[in-house]
């Protein structure tokens, strides 16, 4: 892990519960306030950052929740405008639960795949790194890390639609 991904890391442990309270006050919501400071933390995990900002962290969680609150706004209005558009759709706490178990499932898929199989796919999907990164950090051939990515993607998109299928 380089410095700069384990000072962002301290740093959002640091003030993750901080971040978050400021968060849930304008979002009114903890379920969604804990989905916007993870993804404040993964957008900046995925950037190299020059110093300890803890300034940047709060500032990409309150532009997320602001994006958030104007997207509701939006939905807000169509729905007025026409409500029979949405009528068959569940509700945002039915999406959430629908999102909380797919993301449980998964979870558990990956958990049950093998080792390194588990660890390709982490290093390729959280990390970003390359096929050809995956193969020299592993000391794999680049044909064993497509195959285990292939491997773990068919796990997913079975646990997907086994859950699609049974709902």
């Amino acid at each position: 892990m380089s410095t700069s991904r384990q000072t962002l890391l301290q740093t959002f442990l640091r003030e993750r519960d901080t971040l978050l309270r400021r968060i849930q006050r304008m979002v009114s919501s903890e379920a969604i306030a804990e989905d916007l400071v993870q993804e404040a933390f993964t957008r900046l995990w995925q950037r190299e950052l020059p110093q300890d900002s803890p300034g940047l962290l709060y500032r990409t969680a309150q532009n997320l929740a602001l994006d958030y609150l104007r997207s509701q706004k939006v939905r807000e209005r169509h729905q007025q405008q026409d409500p029979e558009l949405t009528a068959d759709r569940p509700n945002e706490a039915d999406q959430q639960a629908i999102a909380a178990q797919e993301c449980d499932a998964l979870a558990a898929t990956l958990h049950g795949l093998p080792e390194r199989t588990r660890q390709v796919f982490l290093l390729n999907r959280l990390e970003g790194e390359t096929y050809a990164a995956i193969a020299d950090k592993l000391r794999l051939s680049v044909s064993t890390v497509e195959k285990d990515m292939m491997r773990a993607m068919l796990a997913c998109r079975r646990c997907l639609q086994q859950m699609r299928d049974e709902r």
